[in-house]
């Protein structure tokens, strides 16, 4: 299944909304060196109850908007 995802970094908070047809996630990392995306892919694999092995994000690596593939 492939998703949409904004990313909001440097959050109070690190959680998962859903709005509509995509994904709003939080997370307290900053964007700087993947720390950001590692946190995407942790919080997307707790709340789809998945391995972090099966969530990939497959474009937006360098942007608030990403495509995340999470394989079950």
């Amino acid at each position: 299944m492939k998703v949409r995802v904004k990313v909001k970094p440097n959050s109070r908070t690190a959680e998962v909304i859903h709005e509509g047809d995509k994904f709003v996630v939080k997370v307290k990392e900053p964007p700087r060196e993947g720390r950001a995306n590692d946190a995407v892919v942790k919080l997307l694999a707790e709340h789809f109850a998945v391995p972090r092995s099966c969530v990939r994000i497959i474009s937006g690596f360098s942007s608030r908007e990403k495509v995340v593939k999470i394989e079950e």
